[in-house]
């Protein structure tokens, strides 16, 4: 069984950054400086996607995050070949799969890790070979989890996106039930749970209870928030958030 904690972790998605400095070509706002403002405000690590368009974090971030930032990088990429030896070359605290349309605008969903076993097995066994802690982002659903640990990938990552967008009051409910047993199957099986997806103050505490849960992946409502509020505010309420709710969780555990 997975060790539980309840020091819930945050990582800190700065895509978005780069979205806005890519939308007029220009070199600013600078994606690493909101990594470093980020990590004064309480994040625990910074994930960043290298996506196969470059539609917002580049290869010189990725360069620049890896010599300038003194917290761990998660780096998402997609399972490509192109992804692998780049991943291989910087080799950042962790890397986590996630599935790429060109296409989407955003993930849309998981891995189909049950009907990619063969496929990802090779990207999740060279990167823990070079000391890259491997996740794997998946459906909250037991049997892509089952699979995740077949693969000898230590971590995964739960969609919230579902529960995000699932209307408040019974439907949310149902989509957060899911959430709850994948965690606890996780921790079950042996395998550390992350979540992610589509997080804002109104969703993160009901996940942020779940005690079996890690660490909580935040990137595009922080960095939408800090428009009005500024970066390190808007991540600091969400620590808050965090923080409360676990504090909540452990004294109801009592």
């Amino acid at each position: 069984m997975a060790k539980i904690n309840n020091h819930l972790r945050l990582g800190v998605n700065i895509d978005h950054v780069a979205t806005i400095r890519n939308a007029r070509g220009s070199n600013y706002p600078d994606p690493v400086r909101a990594a470093k403002i980020a990590a004064d405000f309480g994040a625990d690590g910074i994930t960043a996607h290298l996506r196969e368009d470059r539609r917002h974090i580049t290869d010189t971030d990725i360069l620049r995050l890896c010599d300038e930032i003194n917290i761990p990088l998660n780096l998402e990429m997609a399972a490509t070949d192109e992804m692998l030896e780049i991943a291989l070359h910087h080799k950042p605290h962790a890397a986590c799969i996630v599935p790429e349309k060109r296409e989407e605008r955003t993930t849309e969903g998981g891995l189909d890790v049950i009907g990619q076993i063969k496929d990802l097995e090779p990207f999740v066994k060279s990167l823990s070979d070079a000391g890259i802690r491997v996740s794997l982002f998946i459906e909250p659903d037991p049997a892509a989890l089952d699979a995740a640990k077949s693969l000898g990938a230590p971590v995964v990552e739960l969609h919230t996106g579902a529960y995000c967008d699932a209307n408040a009051g019974h439907e949310r409910d149902v989509e957060l039930e899911r959430i709850v047993r994948a965690a606890m199957h996780a921790s079950d099986i042996g395998l550390e749970c992350h979540a992610g997806h589509g997080l804002t103050f109104d969703t993160v505490q009901p996940v942020a209870r779940i005690a079996n849960i890690a660490e909580l992946n935040i990137g595009h409502f922080l960095v939408g928030e800090a428009i009005f509020v500024g970066l390190g505010n808007s991540i600091s309420e969400m620590r808050r958030l965090m923080v409360e709710a676990r504090v909540v969780e452990a004294r109801a555990g009592k």
